[in-house]
């Protein structure tokens, strides 16, 4: 529990006296973490269901990941990008390594998926074109450039007119990427689970659809693993288990276990020569601070086996919920350990608030889905504490307003 004197209420009222009101008044404050559980300033616990929105890839205080900021934040934690390091040339070359990337691929590092995204759309720009096509659903970032492939229209709509020439088709649909494909878009950029949206995943036939059609009329073909890389879905990228090879990626998120790094990967040296000195930068972007704890994050999933882990506990827990037979819950989707639980009925605000009441920290996502993205370290026996305790709280979310009262008089 902090030093720092303060309850939860009065931190709040703190906050809301001096940050921009961008997100509502916090549910909580957060004080240490260990693990998959994290502890607020009251001392209360809750076990980390969400992980910073699949950013805690090891999760709190894993000793690899604060022994390598320590020892970098003792040695160099920025130099301009007039210059490199080690920790940032290493980087690069274990993510291209990672991810099969083929000679000639190139890594531009930034500070977040929104940046990586922006970087993206330059590079798109580079082929003559500017017609984009995402998808509906999508979520790519809320920076002006990002914010266009969007698709949220409460995201979009107070900020237009945005960067024209962006055309959204439905989810899953081929024909319907098909027609919006052609010679005059610049790129197709897609997420192979759609994260905001709920987590949608995206076919391993819609994927390749995809790649054929982007080649057939000579756009690019980007892939935003924002959410689903580094691990999450059971492998490096999710790219890997649709059999495809994009001709960029972005990054972020899991990258840096919690400390900001995002990046932009080109595949081949076509589209890696397509970016040229003075078109982009980023001033913190590549820095050795966070570097070295992408290192740490790659070398960790590696050593500890967690590629593995987070596929099965993503089965593990795609059965156990497919075992409850409780009325409210129609199914769960995603790969790894990026999972939504789906459910009858507009509760997942209410089954997220009452988790929290109880101690487990999950997402409500969408009005009929709760999203799960836990570090890729938390135990099966973890997710089964909140699997025992779901039925009962879908129970409490669904009880009439006016029988809880009553029951409480």
């Amino acid at each position: 529990m902090s030093d720092r004197p303060g309850t939860t209420t009065e931190w709040l009222d703190r906050y809301q006296g001096s940050l921009l009101n961008l997100f509502g008044r916090p549910q909580l404050v957060l004080e240490h973490g260990d693990g998959a559980w994290v502890w607020d300033v009251d001392g209360k616990r809750y076990l980390d269901l969400v992980g910073g929105i699949a950013v805690n890839a090891l999760g709190h205080n894993h000793p690899a990941l604060v022994a390598a900021v320590s020892k970098q934040a003792g040695q160099l934690v920025h130099v301009s990008n007039f210059f490199t390091s080690v920790p940032q040339v290493e980087l690069a070359e274990r993510l291209l390594s990672l991810a099969g990337a083929p000679a000639g691929s190139k890594v531009f590092f930034c500070n977040s998926g929104a940046e990586a995204l922006e970087a993206a759309i330059k590079l798109a720009r580079r082929t003559g074109r500017t017609g984009l096509v995402a998808a509906e659903g999508a979520f790519h970032g809320r920076t002006t450039g990002a914010l266009a492939l969007t698709h949220k229209p409460a995201y979009r709509e107070p900020f237009e007119p945005l960067i024209p020439g962006v055309t959204h088709v439905p989810w899953g649909d081929v024909d319907a990427l098909r027609a919006a494909v052609t010679e005059q878009t610049s790129a197709l950029v897609l997420e192979p689970i759609q994260g905001e949206a709920g987590v949608r995943p995206g076919s391993s036939a819609y994927l390749r659809a995809a790649r054929d059609l982007t080649r057939e009329v000579g756009a690019l073909l980007v892939l935003d693993e924002v959410q689903t890389g580094i691990g999450r879905t059971g492998t490096w990228f999710a790219f890997h288990q649709a059999g495809v090879v994009p001709d960029a990626m972005t990054l972020a998120k899991g990258l840096g276990g919690g400390v900001p790094i995002g990046a932009l990967v080109t595949f081949g040296p076509e589209v890696s020569t397509m970016l040229t000195p003075g078109m982009h930068g980023s001033t913190f972007g590549g820095n050795p601070l966070a570097c070295a704890a992408g290192l740490a994050v790659l070398e960790t999933i590696a050593a500890e086996g967690l590629l593995d882990h987070a596929r099965e506990a993503g089965e593990h827990l795609q059965q156990r919920i497919g075992d409850l037979q409780h009325p409210l819950v129609t199914g769960i989707r995603g790969a790894g350990l990026l999972q939504a639980i789906t459910l009858g009925g507009d509760h997942s605000a209410a089954v997220a608030a009452l988790a929290r009441d109880a101690g487990f920290i999950v997402n409500p996502v969408a009005p009929d889905a709760i999203r799960l993205a836990p570090p890729l370290v938390v135990t099966t026996d973890e997710l089964d504490l909140f699997v025992d305790a779901l039925p009962g709280l879908l129970d409490a979310a669904a009880a009439p307003a006016s029988t809880t009262a009553e029951d409480h008089r």
